[in-house]
């Protein structure tokens, strides 16, 4: 693994403060050895103390880790971390106040500290036109 995306990272940082007080988790993919999106499974459950990922609900894929937040700003995992550490990959981020790049730990599969690099990326193109609303018009119709 050489790192994680930038852009990644602070969308888990941001995700993280805008779930304040409550706690954020997603579970990380890799792509060319860089951990570069975050997913968000169907039925996660958060509160103050903790984050409920309901692994059954993973479709078909292979995670590299996973991503939450620690409202309380202690980045050490506890022992539900370490259990859900076990079953999600060998890099498990945790975030926590102020949200910035140096507010965060990652953890392998066993709860051992582990460094991560922080890369710029330059992510390529979906496929998704930006000019989707403007094309779309064209199919609407004229309405008084």
């Amino acid at each position: 693994m050489r790192g994680i995306a930038r852009d990644t990272l602070r969308f888990i940082l941001e995700a993280s403060r805008s779930s304040l007080p409550v706690e954020f988790a997603g579970l990380l993919q890799v792509d060319k050895e860089i951990i570069t999106e975050v997913l968000i499974l169907p039925g996660t459950e958060s509160s103050r103390m903790s984050a409920l990922v309901r692994l059954y609900m993973l479709p078909n894929m292979q995670v590299a880790g996973s991503a939450h937040s620690h409202p309380s700003g202690d980045l050490r995992p506890s022992e539900p971390d370490l259990i859900f550490f076990s079953r999600t990959g060998d890099f498990n981020i945790i975030v926590g106040p102020p949200f910035d790049e140096q507010s965060f730990a990652c953890y392998d599969s066993a709860g051992r500290r582990r460094d991560l690099a922080i890369l710029d990326v330059e992510f390529k193109d979906d496929g998704f036109d930006d000019d989707f609303e403007d094309e779309f018009d064209e199919f609407k119709e004229d309405r008084p």
